[in-house]
C-alpha cells in the first residue's frame, strides 16, 4: 500500500502581508500626522463658529493657530487674541490630555483632560489662572459688540470638572472670573467698576454675580437646570452717575425705573 502523505501547507502570498502592513502604516501615519486644520474644523463646528482656530499650523497633536471669537454664522463681528495660541494633545486611557498656552494670557500653560464614553463627555481642568482681555468678548456679537467692554478678565479654577451626560451638564469644583476696572465706550464713567462671577459645582451648579466696587452696580444669581442656564439679576447706577450710565443700562437689560433687569434662560 502506498504511504499516505499529508498535503503540504501553502504559505500565504507575500504580497498580502505587504498590503496589510502598508494599510496599517497609512492608518498610523494619518493618525500621527493629522493636520492641525482637522482640529480647527472640529472646534469651529462644535461651537457653531463662535470659536475659530485661524491659520492652523502643525498637527492635531501639536499645533499653533490664531484664536478668534465671532458672533457665529452670518455675523461680521470677529476679534482675535494677540499672538498665536499653542496646544499639545497626548492620548490617554479613554481620552486625551490637553496642554494649552497663549503667551499673552497664560503665565503657565493651562492643562486638563478630556474623556468620553457612551453618550458622555467629561472635561477635567487642572487648577490654574489666566488673564484675558475683555475686548475679546466683542467678537461674540450682541450685546458685547455694542457695549465695547474694556478691561481684564482674570480666571481662576479649583478642582473644576464639567460633564455632559445625554446632553445634561453637571459641574464639580469651582471657577472664579474677576473683571477689574471695566469700562465701556457707551459710558463716560471710567472705570465703571470691578465685578466677580463665581461658579460653584454640586447637585445644582450655581452662578453668582457680585460688584466689588464702582458706580455701576451688578448683582444676580443663576442655576443650570436640565443643562441650560437660568439667570436673574439687575444693574443700577449710583445716584450721581445715572445720567452717565443711562445708555449702558438700556442695553444691559430691560429698564424698570432706575434699574435694568437681566434675565437669561
Amino acid at each position: 500500500m502506498a504511504r499516505l502523505q499529508r498535503p503540504l501547507s501553502i504559505p500565504r502570498a507575500p504580497w498580502r502581508w505587504a498590503a496589510a502592513g502598508l494599510a496599517c502604516g497609512v492608518v498610523l501615519a494619518t493618525v500621527v500626522f493629522a493636520p492641525a486644520r482637522w482640529l480647527a474644523s472640529r472646534v469651529q463646528a462644535s461651537t457653531q463658529g463662535q470659536v475659530q482656530l485661524v491659520e492652523p499650523r502643525g498637527t492635531v497633536w501639536n499645533g499653533t493657530a490664531q484664536l478668534v471669537l465671532t458672533g457665529g454664522a452670518g455675523s461680521s463681528d470677529a476679534v482675535s487674541l494677540p499672538g498665536r495660541v499653542e496646544w499639545h494633545l497626548a492620548p490617554a486611557w479613554a481620552g486625551v490630555n490637553v496642554r494649552f498656552a497663549a503667551p499673552c494670557c497664560t503665565p503657565q500653560p493651562l492643562q486638563g483632560r478630556v474623556t468620553w464614553g457612551w453618550n458622555r463627555t467629561r472635561v477635567q481642568v487642572a487648577d490654574g489662572h489666566s488673564t484675558w482681555p475683555a475686548a475679546l468678548l466683542t467678537g461674540l456679537g450682541t450685546p458685547w459688540n455694542t457695549m465695547q467692554i474694556e478691561g481684564d478678565l482674570a480666571l481662576q479654577t479649583r478642582g473644576l470638572a464639567l460633564e455632559w451626560i445625554a446632553g445634561r451638564l453637571s459641574v464639580d469644583g469651582q471657577a472664579e472670573l474677576t473683571a477689574a476696572d471695566v469700562a465701556s465706550r457707551l459710558a463716560t464713567v471710567r472705570p465703571m467698576g470691578s465685578y466677580r462671577v463665581s461658579l460653584a459645582g454640586g447637585a445644582a451648579p450655581g452662578l453668582q454675580l457680585t460688584t466689588l466696587d464702582g458706580p455701576l452696580q451688578l448683582r444676580g444669581s443663576g442655576q443650570w437646570v436640565g443643562g441650560r442656564l437660568r439667570f436673574a439679576g439687575e444693574a443700577s447706577a449710583a445716584p450721581d452717575r445715572e445720567a452717565a450710565l443711562g445708555n449702558l443700562l438700556n442695553i444691559i437689560g430691560r429698564r424698570q425705573g432706575a434699574r435694568s433687569i437681566i434675565t437669561i434662560g
